[in-house]
């Protein structure tokens, strides 16, 4: 089996800290793969809100993952402080490939690195659409 690459930290443009919780630990004593896809989802839409005024409340465009995956490389655990390194692999008219690494506090090597993809869609029909103006002007600052 090949090698993994290196996901470091200085590939990633945008950084999303976030605390492991006591449940985030499974009775193996480290953070549940389940997990780390939460982190992903955490550290996205908090920079789709803050950044581009997404409206995940009221607003008229809504982001559907429709694909996603993840690779780990080392454990992390509770009470270990990390935080997810998010950059833009793709942009297209109606959806974003994201990829996310997650990094203990401070360290140079990803823990796990994964990707998904989010197809934006009107609210009130479920079909795509073009994604709005602030929220693609933030995602091209992450490609």
């Amino acid at each position: 089996m090949p090698e993994q690459p290196k996901h470091l930290r200085s590939d990633y443009k945008h950084f999303q800290p976030i605390t492991t919780r006591w449940h985030d630990n499974d009775i193996y004593g480290h953070v549940n793969n389940v997990a780390y896809y939460g982190f992903f989802d955490t550290a996205v839409n908090h920079y789709l809100i803050h950044q581009g005024g997404l409206n995940i409340h009221g607003g008229e465009v809504v982001g559907f993952v429709v694909s996603s995956s993840c690779d780990y490389f080392a454990s992390i655990a509770f009470p270990d402080a990390i935080e997810v390194g998010l950059r833009v692999a793709r942009l297209g008219s109606s959806s974003v490939q994201y990829e996310l690494a997650i990094f203990r506090d401070g360290e140079r090597e990803a823990c796990a690195a994964g990707r998904f993809v989010h197809v934006f869609v009107e609210r009130a029909n479920n079909r795509p659409t073009a994604i709005p103006p602030r929220l693609r002007a933030a995602l091209e600052a992450l490609t």
